[in-house]
């Protein structure tokens, strides 16, 4: 009735000693293979928490994506105060931090016309982003002496500047999703602080006597400024600075400004003043005094760590150097949001030292600044 055990066959004790070991064998297997899957995986969770790395062409480029990433990433600007992107030639240190970004950052519209080669170089292995294809081309000037290319400096009309902000900020969720939400905030706080800045220009430009509304610069880089403040443009160069004003250019300015006697011309950061100067001195010789208005910041930013080394910052000391100097008169109070942005830059160094601007090739986050009427804006 019952089978006997064969003499052959392992004893039943054995066999559950065996299947013991095994069972333990594949448990520490499993656990082995677990760790490793655990360590090999640590590297990427790591770089995943790290900062990105964004190099953007310009200083206004690399200031807007500091304001949308915040502390996600860290951001290198190019070209910051006094460089001329026109003519700016990239050196093997800018190669080289292009290489290693995770998104690089340029204007386009043939602004950054010497670099062109790089970037195209770049965009075979980099996340390359033209930051001003998001702007509808149907806004974008196209001056005749431009040959068919579209005026780059898209900046100086603050509505323009907008969709750019935007496009940084979807191009950095693309690249690092898990900061969407982050990413999403930043730019809606700093976008609304870019509509109080824009009501600001127009508000001020208009306190201007009408017939002193006409801006005389270097070269033609205000255009979008003028259309959209309401003033007239003239200028020695075209849009580019990559050629010499010539005499006849300079002396048919001369004949403007004595003839409709107005009161004042602007250097720019990245210009020299030369022409400028030639402009002052030809209207002197023709018994017509003009004065210098001011400096503009055109195609960079101003220094680092000041008010003028951000984008609104830049805008705002245009708009009131423009302002003052063509007979307008600033409005009594900025907008809530503006005027905490730029409150930090006025308080002195020792009472609040923490509120300085971070390098242009940093990403130290400043602390945002407290308006009880509006929410904080970074960095």
């Amino acid at each position: 009735m019952f089978a006997t055990q064969s003499n052959s066959g392992p004893r039943r004790g054995a066999t559950h000693r065996s299947g013991l070991r095994g069972f333990a064998s594949g448990v520490f297997a499993v656990v082995v293979a677990a760790l490793a899957a655990v360590a090999a995986g640590a590297p990427a969770a790591a770089a995943a928490s790290e900062p990105l790395k964004i190099v953007a062409t310009t200083g206004m480029l690399g200031d807007a994506a500091r304001h949308v990433a915040r502390e996600r990433a860290n951001v290198r600007s190019l070209m910051n105060e006094g460089v001329d992107p026109h003519t700016y030639k990239p050196t093997p240190g800018d190669v080289r931090a292009m290489s290693d970004a995770d998104v690089i950052f340029y204007n386009g519209l043939h602004l950054e016309g010497r670099m062109a080669d790089v970037i195209v170089r770049m965009a075979s292995r980099r996340t390359v982003v033209r930051a001003t294809e998001a702007i509808d081309e149907s806004l974008l000037r196209e001056p005749a002496e431009f040959e068919g290319h579209f005026d780059p400096h898209v900046w100086f009309d603050v509505s323009l500047w907008k969709p750019v902000v935007t496009r940084v900020r979807d191009a950095l969720i693309e690249k690092d999703p898990a900061g969407k939400d982050a990413y999403t905030a930043a730019a809606g706080e700093y976008l609304a602080l870019l509509d109080e800045l824009h009501t600001y220009a127009r508000s001020s430009i208009a306190t201007i006597p009408e017939r002193n509304r006409v801006l005389v610069t270097a070269h033609d880089a205000f255009g979008y400024f003028g259309r959209a403040y309401g003033l007239e443009l003239l200028a020695i160069q075209g849009i580019s600075t990559d050629s010499e004003a010539s005499l006849q250019d300079i002396n048919a300015l001369v004949d403007t400004l004595v003839t409709r006697k107005i009161p004042a011309v602007f250097i720019e950061s990245t210009v020299p003043r030369k022409t400028i100067d030639a402009l002052i001195e030809g209207c002197r010789g023709r018994g017509h005094t003009v004065r210098i208005g001011g400096e503009l910041y055109s195609d960079a930013l101003g220094p680092s760590g000041t008010q003028q080394g951000t984008y609104v910052g830049m805008v705002v000391h245009n708009v009131e150097q423009i302002t003052k100097a063509l007979g307008g008169t600033l409005p009594a109070d900025r907008p809530a949001r503006l005027a905490a942005y730029l409150a930090r830059f006025e308080e002195p160094a020792e009472k609040s030292p923490a509120t300085t601007r971070p390098p242009a090739d940093s990403n130290e986050p400043a602390p945002a600044p407290n308006a009880p009427s509006a929410p904080s804006v970074k960095p």
